[in-house]
């Protein structure tokens, strides 16, 4: 333990370093909203892939690989494929150009601007402001479970002192003080993943053997699990079956396409000066997230080769013991905390620290530009003073949200709001996103309506009819005694984005082409 204080110490010493540096170069708006627009590509590159990578991806995502097993690699694909390749390719370039030439710092001010739309612009920045903190608390409650497993101390005092850490370098650094951080926690992370690799499969046996143990569980795959289409913990579910809707719909296909519409991570598009240091970040991030999601992955399914081994169970069965029952959140804590010598613990600990903080402080920034820019800011003209003003009030009230929804979540909600908060963006804003990169004839009336059916079809199927979704908040069950008001059916599996992305593309499309085009902005 004191090894430990003294590395935190060097760790947080480090971080509020980083953090003045921010502090010091943030003299207007700009530096502010997009950090100068100068950001070397590794910072950038890594800034990208921390905010993208976080927590939820490390103890939520790989909790649920624990329960759903190697089925969740399909996710690092699409991670990569989309979340990289996809986003920096065409969706960076195009998104710079586009923000450099309507001299945009947000990502609601890049939609408003573009389709000349005050409503686009102040329905965008309030919607990110009211659903942000869902995904910032389920990144919250990743990092406070770990403190909580591994120091043994209290759950709401570890979300208090998460939170609070993370306030600090915001409040006063700004997005520079945002990425410079991020690099230093991604480079950290990245350590920790190693060698959290390296010792479970030290741990299990090897490579091929960890992989062979896994394979000859299939056996214990819960009873209702395997009802559901579930075959083994190193296996794909049965096609088109309950287990493989929700693999697919909702963890793969929600945050893998949901991606591509994250306001904190399309900002980064806008901190680098040219398209060229885009192409060179893509490669820095692309290795982060290939390793960061693909470890977690593989670590998550091969914890219950290690629970078996030594408690003759399995990792949701191990994860339910002194609790409510079993709860994805709590896997990966509990497996590094029994499985790996306690100084090695610590260290993984200022990992996922790092990790909670990288992106908690990414969605902060995002919630705090939305309420002070976008929605009581002015755009025409850039006052520092002002704007940093309300920027830091918008993070207070960003912060005091935040920490409210994480003290009411209840468990296994990680993976399950991060997937929520991903699916909302890609039906609400992807289609005017791509429009507005690459559709000359997309309208104001398009965009605007395409928004509104994106933002409702999906709020009103996650709140009434996808069951996974629906029992946590309840809603559905209060006003109309049931979960889901599509019972035991197909929508009652399938994630709301399958319907509402394609109801939000088909309007967007339709609408503008029967509305009249917009004007040509030079």
């Amino acid at each position: 333990m004191s090894i430990f204080i003294v590395v935190l110490a060097i760790y947080i010493s480090i971080s509020a370093f980083l953090g003045y540096l921010g502090y010091k170069h943030t003299k207007s708006s700009k530096d502010y909203m997009v950090a100068g627009g100068n950001i070397h590509p590794y910072v950038m590159g890594m800034a990208y892939g921390a905010a993208f990578i976080s927590t939820s991806a490390i103890v939520g995502f790989g909790g649920a690989a624990s329960f759903y097993g190697l089925s969740m690699l399909w996710l690092t694909f699409a991670n990569i494929f989309v979340g990289i390749f996809i986003a920096f390719v065409f969706f960076g370039k195009a998104t710079r150009t586009l923000g450099q030439k309507l001299k945009a710092y947000t990502f609601p001010h890049l939609l408003g601007s573009h389709y000349q739309s005050t409503f686009i612009r102040k329905w965008s920045a309030a919607l990110m402001s009211m659903v942000l903190p869902l995904y910032a608390a389920a990144v919250m409650i990743g990092g406070a479970r770990f403190l909580e497993q591994t120091l043994q101390i209290n759950y709401n005092t570890a979300i208090w002192v998460l939170s609070l850490v993370v306030l600090a370098y915001v409040f006063f650094g700004g997005l520079r003080g945002v990425v410079y951080i991020d690099a230093f926690q991604a480079s950290l992370m990245f350590i920790m993943m190693f060698l959290l690799l390296s010792f479970t499969y030290m741990k299990l046996g090897g490579v091929s053997v960890a992989h062979a143990k896994l394979d000859a569980m299939s056996s214990l795959v819960p009873a209702a699990l395997a009802k559901q289409g579930m075959t083994g913990f190193a296996s794909m579910p049965i096609f088109l079956s309950q287990n493989w809707w929700f693999v697919i719909s909702t963890l793969v296909l929600g945050v893998g396409i949901g991606v591509l519409a994250q306001p904190q991570l399309i900002v980064r598009y806008m901190t680098v000066k040219s398209s060229k240091e885009l192409n060179r970040a893509l490669v820095f991030g692309g290795v982060f997230i290939l390793f960061m999601t693909g470890v977690a992955f593989t670590v998550g399914a091969l914890s219950n080769v290690y629970f078996h081994e030594t408690s003759n169970t399995i990792a949701m069965a191990a994860s339910a013991v002194g609790g409510t029952g079993p709860n994805t959140d709590k896997v990966i804590p509990l497996f590094l905390s029994e499985a790996f010598p306690a100084w090695l613990v610590y260290f993984f600990l200022l990992g996922l620290l790092a990790a909670a903080m990288s992106t908690l402080s990414g969605q902060l920034h995002i919630i705090s530009t939305s309420i002070s820019y976008d929605l009581f800011g002015k755009t025409s003209k850039d006052d520092p003073t002002k704007t940093l003003l309300l920027a830091r009030v918008g993070l207070i009230v960003g912060f005091i949200a935040t920490v409210m929804v994480a003290k009411v979540l209840p468990g296994n909600i990680i993976a399950v709001a991060t997937a929520i908060f991903f699916g909302l963006c890609a039906a609400a804003f992807l289609p005017i996103y791509a429009g507005a990169l690459w559709w000359p004839r997309a309208t104001r009336a398009g965009a605007t309506w395409s928004m509104l059916v994106g933002t409702f079809v999906y709020s009103l199927m996650c709140l009434f009819v996808y069951t996974k979704e629906s029992s946590i908040f309840g809603l559905a069950k209060a006003i109309f005694g049931k979960h889901s008001l599509a019972g035991t059916g197909p929508l009652s599996y399938i994630d709301p984005l399958i319907i509402a992305l394609p109801a939000s593309i088909i309007v967007f499309i339709i609408v503008s082409l029967v509305t009249k085009p917009l004007k040509t902005v030079s």
